[in-house]
C-alpha cells in the first residue's frame, strides 16, 4: 500500500472519489499475494493490481457500483472457463474486498508508521456486509487506533514486526464475522559502501522493492543527492565509522568500491555487525587479497566465508544496470532462503487436477 498513497493523495486532491480493492484471501496459486491492493478513481483510472490482470476490469466495474452505493462488497473470483469473456483466474480462487476509500484513525496510523519505517498491523473487517470496511491498527508502541475485539488484538500483537497476513474468524461460522489482518514490517535495510555507477542504479531498484537504502562514501564527489535521489540516507564518512553507527542486524551490506582500503574495513564491520547479506564487487583474485587483509585484521575465516563475491547472480551482466539486477536478485534470494534456480527447475507447473477440484468446490 505504501506505493499507492501518493496516487491516492493526488486523486483525492483532484476531487475524485476513490475505491480501494484489497486481495484478502487466495485459494491455490495466484499471481498476487494477500495484501495486494488496487485503487480505482470515479473517472475510471486504476493504480495497482490484485490479480496481475485477470480480474481488474471486473473489479473496476464493481468499484463504480461501490462508489455509487457507498457500500463495500466482498467478491470471490473462481477459475475462469475457456471463453474469451470469462472473468477469473487459471489456477486459483481469490477474495477481493472493494470499499470506498475512507480516511480514518487506522489508515492514519498505517501511513504514519510506513513514513517512519516502523512496523504496524492493520485489521479490516470483510464480513458481514454491514461491518465490512471497519478497521483498526496496532502501532509499534502497542497502542491501537481504536477499540479492537480481544481476538483481533491478540492476533495483531502476535503479527507485529512480521510480514504475516491472516483472515480471522470471530465466530464458529467463518462467514459470520471475518477480519483480514496484514502486518507491515520495518523496511529491510540495504547499506551500500561506495557511490559508484552500479550503486546509483542499485539504490533506485532497491527502493522500488521497498528497501531502506543508505549509501556511504567518504568521497564527497561520489555522494550527492543529485546522483542518489532515491536513497534514504547519504553518509559522508569512512566506511568502518559509518557502519559502526548503524544497526546492521538483518541488513544487506554491499561494498562496490573496488578499493581494498575501503572494502576491507567495510566488510569487517558488516560481518561484525551481523548483517544478513554481505557482498563485495570484484574478481576472485581481488578477493584473495581482501581475505588476507581481513585475516590480518583479526576477522575469523568462517566469517569471511560469508562474503558473497563475485557479487550477484550469474546472469551475464555487464552494464551497471545488469549488474544491479544481479546483485538485488541475489539479496532477495538470500532473504527468502531460496537457491535462485529457475522456477521451472522447481517443478512449478499448472496442476490440472487441483484446478478441477477448485471448480467443483465453487
Amino acid at each position: 500500500m505504501r506505493d499507492l498513497f501518493a496516487t491516492l493523495d493526488r486523486w483525492r486532491g483532484e476531487g475524485q472519489e476513490v475505491a480501494l480493492a484489497t486481495l484478502v484471501q487466495v485459494f491455490g496459486t495466484a499471481p498476487r499475494l494477500p495484501g495486494a491492493r488496487m485503487l480505482i478513481a470515479a473517472d475510471g483510472r486504476m493504480a495497482g493490481s490484485v490479480s496481475g490482470g485477470c480480474v481488474e476490469n471486473d473489479v473496476a466495474v464493481r468499484a463504480a457500483r461501490v462508489l455509487a452505493s457507498g457500500a463495500p462488497t466482498l467478491v470471490r473470483y473462481g477459475i475462469a472457463d475457456d471463453s474469451d469473456l470469462a472473468v477469473g483466474l487459471t489456477c486459483a480462487e481469490i477474495e477481493v474486498l472493494i470499499e470506498p476509500w475512507r480516511a480514518g484513525a487506522a489508515w492514519d496510523a498505517v501511513r504514519t508508521a510506513l513514513a517512519a519505517g516502523a512496523p504496524v498491523v492493520l485489521a479490516v473487517a470483510i464480513e458481514p456486509a454491514d461491518q465490512a470496511g471497519w478497521s483498526v491498527a496496532l502501532a509499534a508502541d502497542g497502542s491501537f487506533s481504536g477499540e479492537a475485539p480481544a481476538t483481533v488484538a491478540t492476533a495483531a500483537r502476535g503479527m507485529l514486526g512480521t510480514r504475516a497476513v491472516s483472515v480471522l474468524a470471530l465466530d464458529a461460522d467463518p462467514r459470520a464475522a471475518r477480519v483480514f489482518l496484514e502486518a507491515f514490517p520495518r523496511p529491510e535495510r540495504l547499506i551500500v559502501n561506495g557511490g559508484t555507477h552500479v550503486a546509483v542504479v542499485l539504490a533506485r531498484m532497491a527502493k522500488q522493492v521497498g528497501m531502506h537504502v543508505t549509501v556511504i562514501d567518504a568521497r564527497s564527489a561520489y555522494l550527492s543527492r543529485e546522483r542518489f535521489p532515491d536513497a534514504d540516507e547519504l553518509v559522508h564518512a569512512a566506511p568502518a565509522r559509518a557502519l559502526a553507527a548503524i544497526d546492521l542486524a538483518g541488513a544487506a551490506v554491499v561494498s562496490l568500491t573496488h578499493d581494498l582500503k575501503l572494502d576491507v574495513p567495510a566488510l569487517a564491520a558488516a560481518l561484525a555487525g551481523g548483517a544478513a547479506y554481505v557482498g563485495a564487487m570484484g574478481s576472485l583474485r581481488t578477493h584473495e587479497k581482501r581475505c588476507r587483509e581481513l585475516i590480518g585484521a583479526g576477522v575469523d575465516a568462517g566469517a569471511i566465508a560469508r562474503i558473497r563475491t563475485p557479487i550477484g547472480l550469474d546472469i551475464g551482466g555487464r552494464t551497471p544496470e545488469e549488474m544491479a539486477v544481479a546483485i538485488l536478485a541475489e539479496i532477495l534470494a538470500v532473504r527468502s532462503g531460496r537457491d535462485a534456480r529457475p522456477l521451472r527447475e522447481h517443478g512449478i507447473v499448472h496442476d490440472q487436477g487441483r484446478a478441477a477440484r477448485l471448480r467443483g468446490a465453487r
